[in-house]
C-alpha cells in the first residue's frame, strides 16, 4: 500500500473528524477528503452542551468546528444527514445508508459514542433527555425554567455538569447515582465523597446508592422510582449513565471489536487501511500497557491528530497520558493519567477548601492526578505520569516542593538508571 493516500473517507462528523481534517490539510494532503456524518449539523463541540450551551450563555454557532464555507474552501466534501452502512475492507469503499459509495485509499472511523438507555425509560417523551447531541441540549435548555426541578440519573462528570447548570439556572436538581459517591470508579471514595459534598453544599438533592427502577412521565413531568424505595418528581429527567461506543459500521465491516474498535499505537484497526479515534477507539495503550477507550475532548483532538499523521505515512505513536476537565459549581477541575489499580492517594493542599491536587500512585509509580483549582499543577503532573516516575510521597505531599523539582528529579534518575543490554 502507498504511503500517499489519494483519498480519505472519515466515518462520523463530531470534533475526531473536525480536527483529523484540518490536520490532513494543514499536514499538506491535497487529495479528495469526504466527511460523512448522521446529524444534520456541521461538526460541533460537545463540552459545551452541559455547560455554556445548556446555561444560554452560548448559542450553537459557538461551538460550531468546520463550517459549511470551511469546509468548502478545503475543497472537503461534507456529507451530513448520511448515516454509514458499512466499509468494504476490500476495496475500502464506504456504503452510505442511502446507496451511496464513497471510494477511498484509507478510512478513518470517528464514529463517537451514543447514550447509555436505561430498560424501561420511555424513549418518545421530549421530557425525558439523554444528553449527546446538539438538539438534546436545546431541549433540555428550554425545559430548565427558574423555580423548577430536574431529576438527574447519574453523577458522573456530565450529570454533575448539568446539575451545576441547572443551579445556576434557578433550576433544583434531583441527583440519583447508584454508586456510593460520585465518580467513584474513577476518583475512588475519598475524591468521590469530595464531589459529594460538593453537589450538596451548592443545593443539589443528592442520593447515592440507589439505583433506578422506572421511569414514569405524567402529565405534569416525570417520576423516578428507585430499587430502594426511593420516589421522586420532577419538570423533566436527564439520563446520565455513561455512553456506547457506536461500533455498528465496524462490526459489519468485520473490523475487530471489543468495547470500541480495537487499535493499537499508530491508531491502526484490524483491516489496512483503515483507523480509528476518539470515543469509539479502544485503544492499546503502550504507556499504561492496558486497552483503555476514553471520551474526551482532549483524547478525541490529539488521538484524531495522530491518526492523520500515520495515514499520511508518518508514523507516530500515541502514547499521551490523557487529560480532562470540568467547571462544576464554580471550581475547575481536572484530571489526567489514568488510576486504574492504584493504591495509595497523596494529597497536596486542602481538600476542605476545595484547592488540592491529588496524586495517584500504584507500587510507588504516579499514574494519575486530580485536581480543584490548581490547573497550573497538571502540566507537571502529566510529566510525571509520562515519565513513569516514582516520586517521593513525602515531596509530593509538601507544598514547599516545587512540583517542577520533582520533573527535573525524575529526568535526572532515568538518565542514571542503568540501561539494558550485555
Amino acid at each position: 500500500m502507498s504511503d500517499s493516500p489519494r483519498s480519505v473517507a472519515v466515518v462520523g462528523a463530531g470534533q475526531t473528524a473536525a480536527v483529523a481534517a484540518r490536520t490532513l490539510r494543514r499536514r499538506g494532503f491535497t487529495g479528495s477528503l469526504t466527511l460523512i456524518g448522521d446529524e444534520a449539523h456541521t461538526p460541533y463541540q460537545r463540552p459545551p452542551l452541559s455547560k455554556e450551551l445548556l446555561a444560554g450563555s452560548q448559542e450553537p454557532a459557538d461551538a460550531e468546528l468546520l463550517s459549511a464555507q470551511w469546509c468548502r474552501d478545503n475543497d472537503i466534501d461534507l456529507r451530513l444527514g448520511a448515516p454509514a452502512r458499512r466499509v468494504d475492507t476490500a476495496t475500502r469503499v464506504v456504503e452510505l445508508e442511502d446507496g451511496s459509495l464513497v471510494p477511498a485509499d484509507r478510512v478513518l472511523l470517528a464514529t463517537g459514542a451514543r447514550a447509555r438507555r436505561l430498560p424501561g425509560v420511555p424513549g418518545d417523551d421530549d421530557r425525558v433527555i439523554h444528553l449527546r447531541g446538539l438538539d438534546d441540549a436545546l431541549r433540555l435548555r428550554e425545559l430548565l425554567r427558574p423555580g423548577g426541578r430536574l431529576v438527574i440519573v447519574g453523577a458522573g462528570f456530565v450529570g454533575s455538569e448539568v446539575a451545576s447548570t441547572a443551579v445556576a439556572r434557578g433550576v433544583t436538581p434531583v441527583v440519583i447515582e447508584q454508586a456510593a459517591v460520585p465518580l467513584e470508579r474513577v476518583l475512588g471514595a475519598e475524591m468521590g465523597q469530595f464531589c459529594a459534598d460538593l453537589q450538596r453544599a451548592n443545593g443539589v438533592e443528592l442520593h447515592t446508592g440507589q439505583a433506578v427502577s422506572s421511569v414514569r412521565t405524567t402529565a405534569d413531568g416525570v417520576v423516578v422510582r428507585t430499587d430502594g424505595g426511593l420516589e421522586v418528581t420532577g419538570d423533566a429527567v436527564v439520563i446520565a449513565v455513561g455512553a456506547q461506543p457506536n461500533t455498528d459500521v465496524a462490526r459489519a465491516s468485520g473490523i475487530s471489536v471489543s468495547n470500541g474498535v480495537l487499535v493499537d499505537e499508530h491508531c491502526r484497526t484490524s483491516i489496512e487501511g483503515v483507523y480509528a479515534a476518539g470515543d469509539v477507539a479502544n485503544h492499546r495503550h503502550p504507556l499504561y500497557d492496558r486497552w483503555l477507550r476514553v471520551e474526551h475532548f482532549d483524547n478525541a483532538n490529539k488521538q484524531s491528530m495522530a491518526a492523520a499523521k500515520n495515514i499520511l505515512g508518518r508514523p507516530v505513536v500515541y502514547d499521551d497520558p490523557h487529560w480532562f476537565w470540568s467547571d462544576q459549581f464554580g471550581l475547575n477541575l481536572q484530571h489526567c493519567g489514568d488510576a486504574h489499580g492504584w493504591d495509595r492517594l497523596v494529597v497536596r493542599g486542602s481538600v476542605a477548601e476545595s484547592d488540592f491536587i491529588a496524586f495517584y500512585l500504584a507500587g510507588g509509580v504516579l499514574r494519575a492526578a486530580f485536581t480543584a483549582e490548581r490547573g497550573g499543577d497538571v502540566y507537571a503532573a502529566k510529566e510525571l505520569i509520562a515519565r513513569q516516575a516514582a516520586p517521593d510521597p513525602r515531596r509530593l505531599a509538601d507544598e514547599d516542593v516545587d512540583l517542577m523539582d520533582l520533573m527535573d528529579e525524575s529526568l535526572e534518575a532515568a538518565e542514571a538508571a542503568p540501561s539494558g543490554g550485555n
